[in-house]
């Protein structure tokens, strides 16, 4: 702690709680309290944190390397993609100014919910292996009083979580019952060392995935999710098994309204079909299903009687009813409006160039391993020559020998240039083989 502030510990804490209230891999957390008065929480990092975590992270690279080619073992566990996604979230734990950054983010995203609350973070102390934040003198969720408001925070709760992943594309990606405490009748959020960030791509399709469930459209469905995946245009994969697969998942939601659809279930169901069907989701979309379904446990404690399936229809509700107005926003409008034409005419002009009635670069394809098509043709070609001319001389020797007018070494001369003419053919057969 001293060497993160510069300075001894009693300029800046009046005291501080030696046993820790929790403790991990990375850090220890202690009660604490400012000189000023102010009680607070310090997140420190433990002093070989970030030799052992790279030393492990080496130990299971080599692991990854190892498995990587052996498709049985991928369909259990895609232990590359594993290896990529931890490397990546550890090492974005081990600097507490991201979870400082992510904190501030998640308040910005917690502002319509009030209900929810995210700890202070006092930055002026923060640094790389140092967080204090302020303490939440709470309880564990499930000790909260009974009443409407605990209701209303447990209704707030999980619908936060779809506007964090189908309109922020920011989440909480560990929101555990250890992570969520009740104080001052509120719900407080804790420990931003991991989140989960979609782009708006696979915002998109994560709605078009709902609304495909929805009208029970098996084969769009199927469309949908290997766009998710990245792998729409791959060849090899069995798309009928993998529709048959989705069908039967889709069949426990036959008949379901809108409402009745929830994102994690079908997340997690579906992640167990790519698998399957060695299909790669993203690390992500996998990520996003586990913190949904640790959401759901987390306001079954706070509220048992709460209907998932309402709040995620009330969500989805309001959320066209907002992409509705922002689609109908003047400015919005004004600048669709000149971005559709730029494309039309960009397209006009390129008919344009490809019929001819305007100068400029024509119909330009362009093929991959165009080295062998090349070759291919060159070898074709010259067979094809060797062929007619050899058959040529042939036909030749056979006309002037049964003549009496040629003189006698014109059919043996067309004789012997037709043998070797074929033979040259056979060679060429024999040795492209």
């Amino acid at each position: 702690m001293e060497q993160e502030l510069g300075v001894p510990w009693e300029d800046v804490f009046e005291s501080i709680v030696p046993e820790p209230m929790a403790a991990g891999t990375i850090a220890e957390v202690h009660r604490a309290t400012l000189t000023g008065g102010e009680r607070v929480v310090v997140k420190v990092q433990r002093p070989t944190a970030r030799k052992d975590i790279m030393e492990d992270l080496g130990l299971l690279k080599l692991f990854a390397e190892k498995t990587a080619h052996r498709p049985a073992f991928r369909q259990l566990v895609d232990m590359p993609a594993i290896f990529e996604h931890l490397s990546e979230s550890l090492q974005r734990e081990l600097d507490f100014r991201r979870e400082a950054s992510n904190i501030a983010r998640m308040r910005t995203v917690l502002e319509p919910y009030d209900r929810l609350d995210v700890p202070g973070v006092h930055g002026e102390y923060t640094t790389a292996r140092l967080l204090v934040m302020q303490e939440i003198q709470g309880v564990p969720i499930r000790q909260a009083p009974e009443g409407d408001v605990r209701k209303e925070a447990a209704r707030q709760l999980l619908e936060s979580y779809y506007a964090q992943i189908l309109t922020d594309g920011f989440f909480h990606a560990d929101p555990h019952p250890g992570n969520l405490m009740w104080w001052q009748d509120r719900v407080y959020l804790l420990d931003f060392g991991m989140v989960g960030e979609l782009g708006p791509e696979i915002r998109e399709l994560l709605i078009l995935l709902l609304m495909a469930f929805w009208q029970e459209d098996v084969s769009f469905l199927t469309d949908v999710t290997l766009m998710l995946a990245g792998q729409d245009q791959r060849t090899d994969i069995d798309v009928e098994a993998f529709q048959r697969d989705i069908g039967a998942v889709m069949a426990h939601y036959r008949k379901a309204s809108l409402k009745e659809i929830q994102l994690g279930p079908i997340l997690q169901d579906i992640t167990e079909i790519a698998i399957r069907n060695d299909v790669s989701l993203p690390a992500s979309l996998v990520l996003t299903g586990k913190a949904l379904a640790q959401m759901q446990l987390a306001t079954g404690e706070l509220d048992p009687t709460l209907d998932p399936f309402s709040v995620a229809g009330q969500f989805l509700t309001k959320g066209l009813v907002h992409r509705i107005r922002d689609r109908a926003d003047p400015k919005k409008l004004f600048y669709e409006a000149q971005k559709l034409r730029v494309r039309f005419t960009r397209l006009v002009e390129s008919i344009e160039r490809l019929s001819g009635s305007r100068p400029g670069p024509k119909l330009t394809v362009n093929f991959r391993g165009t080295e062998r098509l090349e070759d291919t043709i060159r070898r074709g070609s010259r067979r094809l020559a060797l062929a007619l001319s050899a058959g040529g001389t042939l036909v030749a020797t056979a006309i002037t020998a049964s003549s009496i007018h040629v003189a006698p070494w014109v059919p043996i001369t067309l004789g012997s240039a037709g043998g070797v003419l074929t033979l040259g053919l056979i060679g060429d057969l024999v040795r492209r083989r």
